[in-house]
């Protein structure tokens, strides 16, 4: 298939990378020419560390399914454009109404948002059953699962389809209703924001909080390193969203994660948030 991933960031480029691990010629696209001159850095270093873990990946030949462009009319005829833009749904609904006007009749449409309505997003478009949300997790290369998030309008084939790409990837997929947060960050978001209150309120320190969850709960990391991971700017929007969806109070957003954000402390990588990198 020819796929285009719409934002280079660190969702994007993993996307993008994936996609051509497996054999599909990939476009990604961004605005900003430096950001895609940094993709590549990125994708390269990372197919270079597989591929010496793995024989079965050639790094040059990877790369020669990839193609990185600040011009879009180059994803027109794409049979899947994956939107990794911002977490802001006026923009993603600017995007996507834009790719309907763009995009061939053929090409499907998945947004990797984390915390937005699909069915929103879709509703800017004339292809409402071929809109689907496409979750994946950081570092994408790594982790094993796809959320699939589909709307009372996503068709029967427009799933299969889905369900099969993340086949193709060796990672695993879970359907899911759209609705805020999907499945994992629903669960996450609660414990990691708990975590936040526990500092906030001088319980203990980070990496105590991080070591109780790991040999107290037999997670593989604790909720404060894999909030650095996400980023904590991201956090922020995800619980923000959350909150405003649910006004469950259980979705509070810590005043701490708000200052930690206005400071630019926001993880890994800014290179700050509760542990220092």
């Amino acid at each position: 298939m020819k796929i285009a991933v719409l934002g280079s960031g660190i969702m994007g480029n993993g996307i993008a990378q994936v996609f051509a691990t497996v054999g599909h010629h990939v476009i990604l696209v961004d605005l900003k020419a430096e950001m895609l001159i940094k993709a590549e850095k990125i994708i390269r270093k990372s197919l270079n560390k597989l591929g010496q873990k793995d024989n079965g990946i050639d790094p040059n030949e990877v790369l020669k399914r990839l193609i990185f462009t600040t011009d879009k009319e180059r994803l027109r005829d794409a049979d899947l454009v994956i939107e990794a833009i911002t977490e802001n749904i006026e923009a993603k609904k600017k995007v996507f109404q834009e790719l309907d006007e763009w995009c061939e009749s053929k090409t499907i449409f998945a947004s990797n948002t984390s915390s937005l309505s699909i069915s929103d997003i879709a509703a800017v478009t004339n292809r409402k059953d071929r809109v689907f949300g496409m979750h994946f997790f950081n570092p994408v290369p790594l982790m094993k699962l796809v959320e699939i998030a589909v709307t009372e309008e996503t068709s029967g084939e427009t799933i299969q389809m889905a369900e099969n790409l993340v086949k193709q990837m060796n990672k695993e997929s879970i359907i899911v209703k759209d609705t805020p947060l999907f499945v994992v960050n629903r669960l996450l978001v609660p414990l990691i924001c708990e975590a936040i209150t526990l500092v906030e309120d001088n319980i203990a320190s980070p990496s105590d909080i991080d070591k109780a969850m790991k040999l107290g709960a037999h997670h593989p990391i604790g909720p404060l390193w894999l909030a650095d991971m996400i980023g904590l700017d991201t956090m922020l929007h995800i619980q923000e969203a959350l909150y405003v969806k649910t006004n469950d109070s259980k979705y509070r957003v810590p005043e701490l994660l708000r200052k930690m954000v206005a400071d630019g402390e926001l993880g890994r990588k800014s290179g700050k948030g509760f542990y220092e990198y």
